[in-house]
């Protein structure tokens, strides 16, 4: 069994040697390990240090093209290389590699298709009350949607069996966290979590400058993915709230009506027709967006079956 642990790098010349010599060499059930480095456009020399530092791999993307396409570009390889299991981390030095037996276990076992580490289960609590609020808030409406269990939502350290990868294929810009999870609920994916500690930070998340910033782009991103698995329902459940709307306006218009013989209200039909034409636009919408989805999903199985012709032996 062949394990390849991933490191998604974008500046990270200082770190990237400490973090590789942290990685496990040996585990047991586990054959062989690689490691991967995938450069996400650096401009410093992560890619030349961590190749000295004894990287099995290093990719090096054109560009800075964020967390998301970095990680999607290491499935490939770890496809590529043959893996049965492949772990992402970080370069900061965030997540205890010595967890990494840990959160392989269920996987090897065949417990389990993804394996997250949960941070907000682990005592003492690693982040500021009011982060550990907003990250619990965000993982219950991440659990509510995607119908996935999970504790952790953003928790980056993560385990895929190789069957996963091949379904890993993510459209976000942002991050792979939230919409993977929306994927496997789609997919029926089986995930569980390890509870984990984490380090004390070496610098500040380059992913979001504030917690303003970030809860906009977390409620963005949510939005977004749930629109592309779930249209049919999204719009649908907007279009019956409008045509409820209207309905009970009606209502309430037919009751003047008869005691009133019609005087006045005329605002109420006006608003009626809106809401009852809206709601309508919504449940069409619904079928339309639910037909593209429908196209995204066979162009999925497509890029699975390249995927599988070209790198299964």
């Amino acid at each position: 069994m062949k394990l390849i642990i991933q490191i998604p790098c974008w500046n990270e010349e200082k770190t990237i040697t400490e973090a590789l010599r942290s990685l496990p060499v040996t585990m047991e059930d586990i054959d062989s390990i690689e490691t991967v480095i995938i450069d996400d456009g650096s401009v410093d020399n992560t890619a030349a240090v961590a190749k000295e530092a004894g990287a099995t791999e290093v990719v090096r993307l054109p560009r800075h093209m964020g967390l998301a396409a970095a990680f999607s570009a290491g499935v490939e390889v770890a496809i590529r290389r043959n893996a049965d299991i492949l772990v992402n981390t970080d370069a900061d030095l965030q997540y205890p590699s010595s967890y990494i037996r840990e959160i392989i276990k269920p996987i090897v076992n065949k417990e389990a298709d993804i394996v997250v580490g949960d941070r907000l289960s682990y005592k003492p609590r690693p982040f500021s009350p009011l982060k550990m609020l907003l990250q619990r808030l965000g993982t219950w409406v991440i659990r509510i949607f995607s119908g996935v269990k999970i504790k952790d939502a953003t928790s980056g350290f993560r385990a895929l069996s190789r069957e996963t990868m091949y379904s890993m294929i993510i459209h976000d810009e942002f991050s792979y966290t939230l919409e993977s999870l929306f994927l496997a609920g789609a997919k029926k994916l089986r995930v569980t979590h390890v509870t984990i500690p984490i380090n004390k930070p070496r610098r500040k998340s380059r992913l979001f400058n504030n917690i303003g910033q970030y809860i906009l782009r977390s409620v963005i991103t949510m939005t977004r993915i749930y629109l592309m698995y779930h249209p049919l329902k999204f719009f649908v459940t907007i279009g019956l709230i409008c045509l409820t709307g209207s309905f009970l306006i009606g209502l309430r218009f037919l009751y003047f009506f008869i005691l009133q013989t019609g005087g006045g209200h005329i605002q109420s039909l006006i608003l009626l027709a809106v809401l009852a034409g809206a709601g309508f636009q919504a449940v069409i919408l619904g079928l339309l967006a639910d037909v593209v989805a429908a196209n995204r999903r066979l162009n999925e199985q497509i890029r699975r079956k390249q995927l599988e012709s070209m790198y299964e032996t």
